[in-house]
């Protein structure tokens, strides 16, 4: 059980102890500040006594490639996380791919193997459905739209068609890349799949940000809110600016929400597993509620109710 005697930051900063033996796992983003997985990683570490640590790494798309090389070139190096907007780019870098990446065409986490060769995994799909089913947020049967056709949009997507929706819009300032995506899906899964000329969300069931928009408070809203359905789920998956403008509109007006953190929460014991942490992996799969605790920012606390 965690203990959450003292605010679990402090705990971090009096009890975390680095040494010439500390394996190292590296958080790889651009932009960086967003991230939330070193808060997971570092709390269960320090909970458990594991001698690890996960550190952010700001790393620009055209330094991806040398930098996955370098950091594996160390024997203290235990894995690496990835997030914005490294993880279609990361499946061309690895030796293997899981089943799961390999669908996806995208990775968010790299291991190296007992041979020395890296293999990468995807979980963000995973991650997303199984939240959108402890919030007993239907999707199976339900018109999905997609904004963004990236990585992680593209781990979700495959999900969610695995899952059982009835159809799929994807949407992206590229459209050729979601033309791309759609694609894909609609050669692997028998759903409608169609490339959305607009990013109106009128007529659909569930409406999900998987774009870098809303990062910035400059950005606009990734979809026009008032062109939402009364029975609209909405989800936003950034991690950062929660609830994110996206969601507080959803939430004027009635809407079902769902913030990007639980989707973070519930890949991390899959991450640990992966990653060889076995010990974690299952204490996060016992017991969440610290890095719920952690993640979720007391506003947000009522915003999604859990059906466990």
């Amino acid at each position: 059980m965690f203990s959450c005697g003292r605010p679990l930051r402090e705990q971090n900063l009096r009890n975390m102890m680095i040494t010439g033996k500390t394996g190292v796992f590296f958080m790889v983003a651009d932009p960086i500040d967003q991230v939330r997985t070193p808060e997971i990683f570092n709390q269960v570490f320090e909970q458990l006594n594991i001698d690890a640590v996960m550190v952010p790494l700001h790393v620009k798309a055209d330094h991806l490639p040398e930098t996955v090389r370098s950091v594996f070139e160390s024997p203290t190096t235990r894995g690496m996380v990835l997030s914005i907007p490294h993880k279609t780019a990361a499946a061309q870098l690895v030796d293997h791919l899981t089943a799961g990446a390999q669908v996806a065409n995208s990775v968010n986490a790299i291991r190296r193997k007992p041979d020395g060769t890296l293999e990468g995994a995807q979980f963000d799909g995973i991650g997303f459905v199984e939240s959108m089913d402890r919030y007993s947020m239907n999707y199976r049967g339900k018109s999905v739209l997609l904004i963004g056709a990236g990585g992680a949009a593209s781990a979700i997507c495959t999900a969610l068609a695995e899952g059982g929706i009835s159809s799929l819009a994807i949407f992206d300032v590229d459209s050729a890349k979601a033309g791309k995506l759609a694609q894909a899906i609609s050669q692997r899964f028998p759903i409608r799949t169609t490339v959305q000329e607009n990013n109106d969300p009128a007529g659909f069931d569930v409406v999900i940000n998987a774009s870098p928009v809303g990062l910035k408070e400059s950005d606009p809203l990734p979809v026009p809110a008032d062109r939402l359905g009364v029975e609209t789920q909405v989800c936003d998956i950034l991690m950062k600016n929660q609830p994110t403008p996206l969601l507080r509109a959803a939430m004027a007006k009635g809407n079902a929400v769902l913030p990007g953190f639980d989707m973070l929460i519930l890949q991390s014991p899959l991450f640990l597993e992966f990653f060889g942490v076995k010990e974690a992996a299952e204490q996060l799969r016992k017991d969440d509620s610290p890095a719920r605790d952690l993640l979720f920012p007391h506003e947000l606390r009522g915003m999604v109710k859990s059906a466990a």
